[in-house]
């Protein structure tokens, strides 16, 4: 790959790259490459801190409630589909980070943008539309019926306690989509990015 090659890639990262050496401008790429694949490890790292916080939530209250059997069982569902996110984040969060093969430039990359793609754009991705819903009533029920301190039917029962329920499950729903859509749409930007500079390092292999 010479220097003209080189340099025209990397003007699709930066218009105003002053003139380099190859060296210095496949050190320019391989940097800004590998710093957008780092904007994914920070939400998988953001994911992971998330799921282990509400784990210790889940766990602590539940130890709180002992005699409560069915907030007993909503925490054990919601600690368990925590739990699967969780491993789930982890295993993601490994396979991008791993490069055991020692992977030239152009094939590193390549091995992500599948893996980044399945996620975002494969079979599955569109699954949270289901999951926020049901996560949110289980995850509002355990904060709600813990601080009302009573038991999990009594809060039920109460009419207040219902409309409470009832505002903070539409305030979280619209939070949560907005907050995830943002995200989706900030990290399909950067797998489209990804491709364009994979795109032009195999044309000009």
């Amino acid at each position: 790959m010479d220097n003209i090659e080189i340099e025209s890639i990397w003007k699709k990262v930066d218009s105003k790259i002053s003139p380099k050496s190859t060296e210095e401008l496949q050190e320019l790429l391989a940097l800004k490459i590998k710093k957008t694949v780092s904007k994914f490890y920070y939400t998988l790292c953001i994911d992971i801190t998330v799921c282990i916080g509400l784990i210790i939530f889940l766990i602590i209250t539940a130890l709180n409630r002992p005699d409560d059997n069915i907030y007993q069982v909503n925490n054990s569902i919601l600690c368990l589909i925590t739990i699967l996110s969780l491993s789930i984040s982890l295993s993601s969060l490994i396979k991008l980070q791993n490069n055991k093969y020692n992977l030239s430039l152009s094939d590193w990359l390549g091995v992500r943008i599948k893996l980044l793609s399945s996620w975002l754009l494969g079979k599955y991705s569109k699954l949270y539309i289901v999951l926020i819903p049901i996560l949110l009533i289980m995850i509002n029920l355990s904060i709600h019926v813990y601080y009302e301190h009573k038991p999990f039917v009594e809060v039920l029962k109460n009419e207040e306690s219902v409309y409470g329920l009832i505002v903070g499950f539409i305030i979280g729903l619209f939070v949560s989509y907005f907050a995830i859509n943002k995200i989706r749409k900030y990290q399909i930007n950067n797998l489209e990015f990804l491709k364009e500079l994979n795109s032009a390092l195999y044309n000009v292999r």
